[in-house]
Order: C-alpha cells, then structure tokens, then sequence
C-alpha cells in the first residue's frame, strides 16, 4: 500500500464524516507513517517538525483576526454593508434584488482577484470584509457555498494565470525554474499562453456555481448574525480615515518585511493609538480575533504536521515513479496520470506551491521522453500543482472563505466549502489542464 495514497483518502473520508479536521489530518499522519515503517515515535517525530513551519501561518492568522475586529470597530466594513442594505430597501421586487445579489458577488469576487496582485494580502481580507456582509447576504438569503465558490476561485485562478504578486512566484519562481531544474528549457515560454486553457476550467467552474449550482434562495438564521457580529457599528470621518491610515500601514509594512503578523500588528497599534480602539477594549479585541481565526491556524498547524509526515515516508517519490510507470508510452493517458498524483499531493500537503517541486523532479523527464512541448509540460505541471488547493480541507484557499463565513456557526467548512469548490473547480481543472497538455 502506498502510505500517501491510503492516508489522504482516510484524511478525506474521514472529513467528509463531519470529524474534525485536525482529528482527519493528525489521524491520517499517524496511518501514514505506519504504513510507510515507521515506528509510532519517528512518526509522531517527524509530525512534530513539520508543525512548526506551520506555527508562523497560524501567528499570521491571529493577528490578522485581531486587526479584522479593530478594522470592525472602526465601521469602515460596516459602512459598506448599509450601503447594500440601502440598496435592498430601494426596491423589494425579484429583479432588483437579483442585480443587487450579482453586485454582492462581484464585489467579493474583485477582492479576492485583487488579493492575490494589486493589494498581496491573500486571505487577509477575509475576515476584514465579509463578516460585516453575513447580515446583508442573508437578507438577499445568498447560499454561502457560492460565496466559497466565488472566493476561492479569486484566491486560485491569479496566480495560477497571472504572472504577478502570487502569481509571479507561482509561475516564474516555483513553476519554471522547477521545470529548468528538471531537465528542460522553459526559456520563452509565457505562463500566461500555458495556464490560459486550465483557467477556462476555473471560470466554467465558477459560472456553473453562480448561476446554476447556487443560484435559488437559502434561509439563514438572522439573529445568530446579530448576535455574532455587529450590525450598527458607528463610523464617522475620524474613525474612517484611521482604518484608511491602518490599512495603508498594514500593506505598506506586510510588503517591506513579507509578514503578515507584523502587518497586523502594526494595524492593530494604530487602531490603539488613535483611540478608535481603546486602550480597555485591546484584549477584549484580540481574544475576540484569535477565536475568529482559531480553527484556521490550527488546522494549519496540523496540516504542516502531516505534509512532513508524508515528505519522510518515501512514498510521494513512489507515487509519481508508479504512475510514471502505468503510461505505456501514451502521452494522453501519461497527462491524466499526472494530473491525479499532483491532485493527491495537493490535497494531503494542502499547498500548490509545495507540490510542483516534488512533482516536477519526475515528471519534467517522463514529459520530455514522451515528446510532451515544453509549453505543454507547463500547462501539465501547472495545473497538477494547483489541482487540490480548491478543495483540500487544509488549504487556505477552503480555510480563508470559511473563516469569514462560519463566524456565527452557520457554515460547515467541510460540506459548505471544500466539497463544493472540489466539484466545481477540481473537476473541470482536470479535464482542461488534460486538453492543454495533449493540445499544446
């Protein structure tokens, strides 16, 4: 048995049956290591090591948490939701409500985009900016699933598209140079010719989920919200223009010392100093962010445990050499197979930009033996590196919509998050990034 196989299907499984997520992911470390030979003590070794690259993610993310509920009590996100809430009022008919619904949608959808390129804070808006609309989006009684769909695909598609912020360290630093690395010359090539057709998969995923999958009415409990998160939080000139200046210095700071936490925090400060936050309100605000954000660093955590796990065992080189070995010299079946051993990897580990490296060493000279173009190899690796980050349970990409949307406990990460956006994205991924790999 191969141990990577076995456990992230156990991993899996034992998600969608609604345990726990750390219990899944620390569960399927221990069977991984078993499974591979080692004992109970090196397994458990090797899971402790892991889990402390995973101990500055999770920092990240309480302080992110902390600096969301500052940037609430300043009522900028506020602000924006009665703004929606005045365009509700204007008009009760099923038509305006409709437009008001898609505009609700853009907009989340632009931040997310905008989150990987213009503004590189990734899942940082998250907590910032969707909170504050739960109440609204109940009121349009929006199925949170399309919101998960629509913010993972604005998490996922830049940067496996666009070569810039994310992107540019996807494509060009992790992408290309492994591939270089392993044998070929990608020198010439344009990610964005190579990525565009497994893009396309993304966009048909995120156009089924709009306006097929989700697009009727779901009920939400309207006084979970209230009780949860504040639906009048004044604002004024001051206290706008202060998280203005906190978000600036946030960005500013993230981007000079490439921190989250020190972004964070200095956002936080300025939320204190300013007197927007008071002085007695800190703690209160930043035990309030870090149990806003508590599973997510957690399960971070874990997930940096079990991706160790699996790097110790030996079995992911196993993995890709036994596919490798099934292809009997067709380039069409050799792609199919690579694109699922890149879909398992990224699952277990949780991380596109971890899985390439490992998947390239060998799949870089099978590509070049089969007579794959470069291009093609690309658009191959590419796409088997990004498959599994929309719905992995431990990636960030599943973990940041469900941080904003689970706040009142309405929102189930698994069955309202990961296997939505696993069916909608990872599917079509597959059969589009097959397409470009024999097309190209």
């Amino acid at each position: 048995m191969n141990a990577v196989l076995v456990s992230v299907l156990v991993m899996i499984v034992l998600s969608l049956m609604r345990v726990n997520v750390v219990i899944s992911l620390i569960t399927a470390a221990v069977l991984a290591g078993v499974i591979s030979g080692h004992s109970i003590e090196a397994t458990i070794g090797s899971f402790n090591t892991g889990i402390g690259g995973g101990a500055q993610i999770a920092l990240s993310y309480a302080m992110l948490g902390a600096f969301a509920v500052a940037i609430s009590k300043s009522g900028i996100p506020h602000m924006l939701a009665d703004k929606v809430a005045g365009a509700i009022g204007r008009g009760e008919d099923a038509r305006h409500l409709g437009l008001v619904r898609y505009g609700v949608t853009a907009i989340l959808l632009l931040a997310a985009i905008s989150s990987q390129n213009i503004v590189p804070i990734h899942i940082a808006f998250i907590p910032l900016l969707v909170p504050p609309l739960l109440f609204v989006m109940a009121r349009l009684q929006m199925d949170r699933r399309l919101v998960a769909c629509v913010l993972t695909f604005g998490l996922v598609t830049p940067y496996m598209l666009l070569p810039v912020g994310f992107g540019s360290i996807y494509l060009n630093e992790i992408l290309l140079s492994s591939i270089q690395q392993s044998g070929m010359d990608t020198s010439g090539i344009s990610p964005l010719s190579a990525m565009a057709i497994p893009a396309c998969g993304m966009l048909l995923g995120l156009l089924v989920a709009v306006f097929i999958s989700y697009r009727g009415k779901r009920d939400y409990d309207l006084s979970r919200i209230e009780r949860t998160e504040s639906t009048g939080a004044p604002y004024s000139p001051k206290t706008l223009v202060v998280a203005l200046i906190a978000l600036a210095a946030a960005f500013v700071v993230q981007l000079l010392t490439d921190s989250m936490v020190f972004g964070g925090m200095v956002g936080f400060l300025i939320f204190s100093l300013s007197g927007v936050l008071k002085w007695q309100e800190g703690d209160d605000a930043f035990v309030e962010g870090m149990k806003m954000m508590a599973m997510v660093g957690f399960i971070m955590i874990a997930a940096s445990g079990f991706a160790q796990v699996l790097r110790d065992s030996g079995d992911i080189d196993t993995l890709v050499s036994a596919a490798a070995g099934l292809v009997d010299g067709s380039r069409a079946l050799a792609a199919l197979a690579m694109l699922i051993v890149g879909l398992l990897i990224t699952m277990g580990i949780g991380s596109s930009f971890s899985t390439v490296p490992i998947i390239a060493v060998i799949f870089v000279p099978l590509a070049i033996q089969l007579g794959f173009s470069p291009v093609a190899v690309v658009a191959l690796v590419g796409t088997a590196g990004a498959l599994g980050d929309a719905g992995s349970p431990a990636s960030d990409s599943t973990l940041g919509p469900t941080s904003g949307l689970n706040v009142d406990g309405q929102h189930n990460h698994i069955w309202d998050t990961v296997v939505p956006t696993f069916l909608h994205y990872n599917l079509p991924l597959l059969v589009f990034g097959w397409i470009a790999a024999v097309v190209l």
